[in-house]
């Protein structure tokens, strides 16, 4: 049973665009106790914080993202999602969302052993 649905990944230019969704198939995806966040891996490699946003509406982006990258989140539509801005070819990867109900510290957001329910990934690639 997949309980978070990514979509929106694809192949880009370097200096391109992409937006990221993660939908929630829990009615409860889309009430504010819910913490998520994203990561990006690669097979065989551990993955890797990208952005996180608590259920109290802090936000942590990792240093290689921040000033291209914005996470946000639609309670309505129960989906949060990944805006990338000046995609760079190091972006390449498969990205997940990652999800908790619960609150997290700003510095834990991009701790992935601290959340409990993972969508399957959608790849990104920049070249």
């Amino acid at each position: 049973h997949v309980q978070l649905v990514e979509s929106g990944g694809g192949s880009v230019q370097a200096g391109g665009s992409l937006r990221l969704s993660c939908t929630g198939s829990r009615p409860t995806d889309g009430d504010s106790a819910v913490t998520m966040a994203w990561f990006c891996g690669a097979p065989g490699k551990e993955r890797e914080g990208v952005a996180g946003l608590s259920n109290t509406e802090r936000i942590t982006y990792a240093d290689s993202v921040k000033g291209r990258f914005v996470i946000s989140k639609d309670n309505a539509k129960r989906t949060l999602y990944l805006q990338m801005n000046n995609l760079k070819p190091e972006d390449t990867g498969i990205y997940y969302c990652a999800a908790l109900r619960g609150w997290l510290h700003p510095d834990r957001l991009l701790w992935s052993h601290q959340y409990n329910r993972w969508g399957q990934g959608t790849q990104v690639t920049v070249s």
